[in-house]
């Protein structure tokens, strides 16, 4: 996807440099934790911990988590630095996407397992066996908050100064016809495969299906608004519903949305093969309809998108 670059004021604000510092500070907790484990330290590792049984699989594991919060530098530098704006919609679009998707979850459902549980949601495990020490889920979940507070606003200047004009306007002023039919049948296609994760989601959510490894109650609840906000914005857009709405509120739920059901769903299923754990049936079909649903919703969103850009005004 090839779109044209709005031109913008030269030099950054003292908002930006701000956010970008957040950005990057937040990250080195995180990547000191890591490099930690990679030397070989049990930092925050309790004893007994099933990590310690996997020590190639964690170095490994480790390795390329400090990459993607490396990225996430990266991401801050381009997002306020000259030479950002002449980076490829694609280039810019994919990591952020996959930033979005991976953060826009523990943004919301750790603050509410802090509500729910009083800070006791716990650092996981089997059974009476903790992966980790419950500190370093405060100190590393907060980290990513920051993280993605700091990316989001940077990206929402970023994008609205560069392609601001693909959203514009409200729902009610998109051609009645201007949908293509692929985008319809796609975002259809994407509203049935999510009903198969919605479906075991909400059941875990209220009690009534076993446990996966996603998360408690509270955290499969918020897998299911996921699930809902990138049908219903890539529905809006193809069948132009939610007509007084501004343009930007559908793309955001598509985006965020898909972003996030399509990164969880395949970060679990690497994590694990990573681990050799098996996987229940309805376990799979949730992290497979999840990941189905995001990337149909994504590529409607990105047919929308490249629609829009070859109708605006040269």
């Amino acid at each position: 996807m090839t779109l044209s670059t709005t031109p913008v004021p030269a030099g950054i604000s003292a908002r930006r440099r701000s956010l970008r510092f957040a950005a990057v500070a937040a990250c080195l907790p995180y990547l000191s934790l890591k490099a930690a484990w990679i030397g070989g330290s049990h930092l925050g590792i309790p004893d007994g911990s099933p990590l310690l049984e996997h020590r190639l699989t964690l170095a490994l594991a480790n390795g390329l988590t400090v990459l993607m919060d490396a990225a996430v530098v990266v991401l801050a530098l381009l997002l306020t630095r000259p030479w950002g704006r002449r980076v490829p919609a694609w280039l810019l679009a994919v990591p952020m996407w996959l930033a979005v998707g991976l953060l826009a979850p523990i943004m919301v459902g750790f603050p509410l397992q802090l509500v729910l549980h009083g800070g006791g949601g716990g650092a996981g495990g089997t059974g009476d066996r903790p992966f980790l020490d419950g500190w370093v889920f405060g100190v590393v979940y907060g980290d990513f908050i920051v993280q993605g507070l700091a990316l989001g606003a940077l990206f929402a200047g970023y994008a609205g100064e560069r392609w601001g004009h693909l959203w514009r306007g409200r729902v009610r002023e998109l051609p009645a016809a201007g949908a293509a039919r692929a985008q319809r049948l796609t975002a259809v296609a994407a509203a049935l495969v999510a009903l198969v994760p919605g479906v075991l989601r909400l059941l875990r959510a209220l009690g009534l299906a076993a446990p996966d490894g996603s998360g408690d109650r509270s955290v499969q609840a918020v897998y299911v608004l996921f699930l809902a906000a990138a049908v219903t914005g890539s529905w809006q857009l193809a069948f132009r519903r939610g007509r007084p709405l501004p343009v930007a509120v559908p793309l955001a739920l598509a985006w965020t949305g898909s972003a996030a059901v399509a990164c969880w769903g395949g970060w679990m299923s690497l994590a694990t093969l990573v681990t050799g754990d098996r996987l229940t049936a309805p376990t799979a079909l949730t992290y497979a309809g999840q990941m189905i649903t995001g990337f149909l919703v994504a590529s409607a969103l990105a047919r929308f998108l490249t629609d829009r850009h070859a109708k605006a005004p040269r």
